[in-house]
């Protein structure tokens, strides 16, 4: 039966049994999504302050075409997006996973659907960083031999010297794929978990979401970490219905 935590005084029973489940589990997945962040003050594409960025459309900013289209727009966009990013810090849902992890070595597997490094800030080790890393860049054409990081020149974006290869944010922008060797990771760990955390996510992301269902249909208990109802609630074992910043720390605790 799905029980509830609400934040306050009282706490239901659902935080007890899931505490339960994890001193015997042996193998736990985490799947996070933008609100585990959002709690550490990290601004939508929206927010941030900013007008003048507030007038592009997401296409235009978080795709192949528009980088091609405009570079140089496109890049100090995401230097923009970077300082914000830097401006913030791991809130204690980030800091409770890494501690629990680093008590029980080689039990956790770490998925993030959010790209700005908050999880590997707070400790956390081998993250499945579904949509790629906010903070990294990579050659724009994969596979050119003459391209070196370190002889890029300089410039927005920087670019090989010898062919003009640009570098771009390593995320996945509207229209890629996820890196194959990730999704294979993060689908390995949701088909062996016996236990299944969603903490921060609305459920609406595929493929993402669909790891949720994935490890349900292979017999892993699932728990929900979220204030607001999400699309996966029904496949919930529990419902713990509070900000990841404060219900994670509750049920992690040594």
């Amino acid at each position: 039966m799905t029980e509830f935590l609400e934040t306050g005084d009282y706490v239901y029973p659902g935080l007890a049994q899931v505490q339960q489940w994890l001193a015997n589990t042996q193998r736990l997945a985490v799947l996070t999504g933008a609100g585990i962040s959002a709690e550490s003050g990290v601004p939508t594409f929206r927010d941030g302050g900013s007008a003048f960025w507030a007038q592009f459309k997401p296409e235009d900013m978080a795709s192949e075409k528009g980088f091609r289209r405009d570079p140089t727009l496109v890049w100090r966009w995401y230097q923009y997006r970077r300082e914000l990013i830097a401006a913030v810090q791991p809130n204690a849902g980030h800091r409770a996973l890494a501690s629990w992890a680093g008590r029980h070595p080689g039990c956790m597997t770490l998925i993030t659907q959010n790209v700005d490094g908050l999880h590997q800030r707070a400790g956390s080790s081998g993250v499945l960083n579904l949509h790629g890393e906010l903070m990294q860049d990579r050659w724009l054409e994969a596979g050119c031999g003459c391209c070196r990081t370190d002889e890029a020149a300089a410039a927005e974006p920087p670019r090989c010297a010898l062919c003009g290869n640009m570098r771009r944010p390593a995320v996945v922008w509207f229209g890629e794929a996820l890196s194959p060797a990730v999704w294979s990771a993060a689908e390995s760990a949701a088909n062996a978990c016996e236990l299944m955390m969603v903490v921060g996510t609305s459920g609406a992301v595929y493929p993402a979401a669909g790891l949720a269902i994935r490890a349900k249909r292979h017999g892993a208990k699932i728990v929900i970490v979220n204030p607001q109802p999400s699309e996966l609630d029904e496949v919930a074992d529990v419902l713990l219905r509070g900000p990841a910043a404060q219900v994670l720390p509750a049920l992690l605790a040594a």
